[in-house]
């Protein structure tokens, strides 16, 4: 029976996920280190100041996202592609559209109507 080298990995990650899924301890409402008022509060001031520490990375980390896009809108502004690129199809359409007319007269001229070869 041929066994794949890839079967010790997968058991050790079977095994590493059936260890994650134990349930978690934290916050036993039985332990009795939490039962008098000092130690709840103390876990309370914890909590709060995990809470703003996050906040305040969060604030930070949003300020600098912030900095990124206005430095992106501010290059995209400076950016006249779109804009170039719409007036340059303007002009070609114009363009087009004055050549058909063209040689809409130049049939009309070599087909005796002379009034199209003065132009």
């Amino acid at each position: 029976m041929r066994v794949s080298h890839f079967t010790p990995a997968l058991c050790a990650l079977a095994f590493a996920a059936a260890l994650g899924s134990a349930p978690a301890q934290a916050d036993d409402p039985k332990d009795p280190a939490m039962r008098t008022a000092e130690a709840r509060a103390r876990d309370k001031a914890i909590i709060k100041q995990l809470n703003e520490d996050q906040l305040a990375y969060v604030r930070k980390r949003d300020a600098e996202y912030a900095k990124g896009w206005e430095a992106y809108r501010a290059a995209e502004a400076g950016n006249h592609y779109d804009a170039d690129q719409r007036a340059y199809d303007d002009a070609h359409r114009d363009y087009e559209s004055a050549m058909d007319a063209w040689r809409r007269d130049v049939a009309a001229c070599r087909a005796g109507y002379y009034e199209h070869c003065a132009r």
